[in-house]
C-alpha cells in the first residue's frame, strides 16, 4: 500500500526556503539603505561670521597738570599769620588762602587769581613769605591735567591729534580724553615718543599718578574666528576648515586681534566652518566627525 504525501508539508518547507532566499538576496540592498556610521575623530566647529575690531595703541605714562599757577605776595618781608587752605583743596577765584602781616603792622590778603586744585603749599604760621622766593600755593586751573604717555616708535605714525583716549588710573578709575599733541622726537635709547593726552574729569587727581592709557587708532570689519583656530608655520598661517566631513588646511591672511579673536581679511568666506581648536594631528584630507560648539555665556 502507497502512502499519501501530503501536500502541506511540501507547502511548509517551501515557504520556509523563500524566507531563507529573499532574507539573502536582500542583505546588500537593505545595508545600503541604512546610514553608514560616522567616521573619523570628532572635532569642534563653528561658523566664520563677520566681526569688528578696534586698533588699539596701548601706552604707559603719568598724570601731570595741564598748567600751574604759582601764588606769592607782591612783596618781601611778610609773615604767614594764618593759613586757610590746604593742598588738596579746590578753591575759587578770589578766594581768600593766607593772611601775612608786615613789619609795619596790620595784615594783607592772599586770594586765589584761578579756580582750580591747590597742588602744594609751603605756607607755614611764623614762616617768612617772599614775592621771589618759594611759592606760597600752587594752583591747578579749572583741576585740568595732561596724561604724559610713552609710545613706541612703530605706533607714532598711527596717532593723531584729537583721537578718543580712554585713561585707567589705579584708585580713580577709567577717564576720557583726547590726543592734545605728539611729539617730534625720539628719546634715542629707549625709542619712544612722547603724547600728550587732555582730560575730561571732574574728578579728583593727583599729579604724578601712574596710568595706562587706550588709543583708538582704526576700525576694521570683517570675518572672525578664536585665535585657537589659527596654525602658525613655516608655510603661512592656516586655518583648518572641513567641507564633507574631510579637514581642508586653508592659506588665510590676518589683520587685527581683540579679546581672543582675530580678522581674517582673506582666506575665509562668512558661514565656513571651522576646527575651533586647530592642531598638528590633523592634516589635510582626514575624515572627521564635526561636533558644533556650545555658545558660552553672554
Amino acid at each position: 500500500m502507497t502512502m499519501p504525501i501530503f501536500p502541506i508539508v511540501k507547502l511548509g518547507l517551501s515557504a520556509t526556503l523563500t524566507s531563507l532566499l529573499l532574507a539573502a538576496l536582500c542583505l546588500p540592498a537593505c545595508a545600503a539603505d541604512e546610514p553608514e556610521a560616522p567616521k573619523g575623530a570628532a572635532v569642534t566647529v563653528l561658523t566664520a561670521a563677520k566681526s569688528c575690531f578696534w586698533d588699539i595703541v596701548e601706552v604707559s605714562g603719568i598724570l601731570t597738570p595741564k598748567e600751574e599757577v604759582s601764588i606769592r605776595p607782591d612783596r618781601p618781608g611778610l609773615r604767614v599769620a594764618e593759613v586757610l587752605v590746604d593742598a588738596g583743596e579746590t578753591v575759587t577765584a578770589g578766594q581768600i588762602l593766607a593772611r601775612l602781616t608786615p613789619p609795619e603792622g596790620g595784615s594783607l590778603q592772599v586770594q586765589a587769581t584761578v579756580a582750580g586744585l591747590i597742588s602744594a603749599s609751603t605756607a607755614v604760621v611764623g614762616t617768612i613769605a617772599s614775592g621771589k622766593g618759594e611759592a606760597l600755593f600752587s594752583i591747578i586751573p579749572r583741576s585740568e591735567f595732561d596724561f604724559i604717555g610713552q609710545v613706541p616708535t612703530r605706533d607714532l605714525p598711527k596717532l593723531k591729534v584729537d583721537q578718543a583716549v580712554k585713561i585707567k588710573v589705579i584708585g580713580t578709575g577709567e577717564l576720557d580724553g583726547k590726543v592734545r599733541r605728539i611729539g617730534a622726537t625720539v628719546e634715542p635709547n629707549s625709542q619712544l615718543g612722547q603724547v600728550t593726552v587732555s582730560i575730561t574729569s571732574a574728578r579728583r587727581l593727583m599729579s604724578n599718578a601712574y596710568a595706562r592709557a587706550m588709543i583708538k587708532t582704526g576700525e576694521s570689519c570683517g570675518i572672525a574666528v578664536p585665535l585657537t583656530a589659527i596654525l602658525y608655520g613655516t608655510g603661512g598661517t592656516v586655518v583648518q576648515v572641513v567641507r564633507r566631513q574631510r579637514v581642508e588646511a586653508r592659506r588665510v591672511e590676518v589683520g587685527l586681534m581683540s579679546a581672543g579673536r582675530v580678522e581674517i581679511r582673506e582666506g575665509l568666506a562668512e558661514g565656513d566652518v571651522v576646527v575651533a581648536r586647530a592642531g598638528a594631528l590633523l592634516r589635510e584630507g582626514d575624515p572627521v566627525r564635526p561636533v558644533a560648539a556650545s555658545a558660552g555665556p553672554k
